[in-house]
């Protein structure tokens, strides 16, 4: 069964375009919008790819556990992803790409399921009118 979502999905998409806005015009967000769209794009991802084979770290906001297979019960999990918050919603949003951001740093990974890249992104891509 997928987690019971906190974010109401509207509030939830539209502090992840508000970000996504700030971070373009070269600002940082404010804490409980980045908060917003980061608990988001977490819950997406866990509501399109449950299980809990998986943890995918975004401090200081949130955590989820995705994608099926062995579970763990206590400690460390097997796969752990951990990104920071900005480079969070350029994964979800897919102006980042995950092996990219792997690479250079901004993503760290261990275990033998811990690459996201097939998974992301999560967020729906903005509608672009003509």
């Amino acid at each position: 069964m997928p987690p019971r979502r906190r974010t109401d999905p509207a509030e939830g998409l539209a502090a992840v375009r508000a970000v996504e806005d700030v971070l373009a015009g070269g600002g940082q967000p404010p804490r409980p919008l980045l908060a917003t769209a980061v608990r988001y794009a977490l819950e997406e991802l866990a509501a399109r790819h449950p299980g809990g084979s998986v943890e995918v770290r975004v401090p200081p906001f949130a955590a989820v556990q995705v994608l099926e297979g062995p579970r763990h019960t206590r400690g460390t999990p097997p796969a752990v992803v951990e990104v920071d918050p900005t480079t969070w919603i350029g994964l979800a949003t897919g102006a980042l790409r995950f092996d990219e951001a792997r690479a250079d740093g901004r993503v760290r990974a261990s275990g033998n399921r811990a690459d996201l890249g097939g998974l992301l992104p999560v967020v729906p891509p903005r509608t672009v009118l003509p």
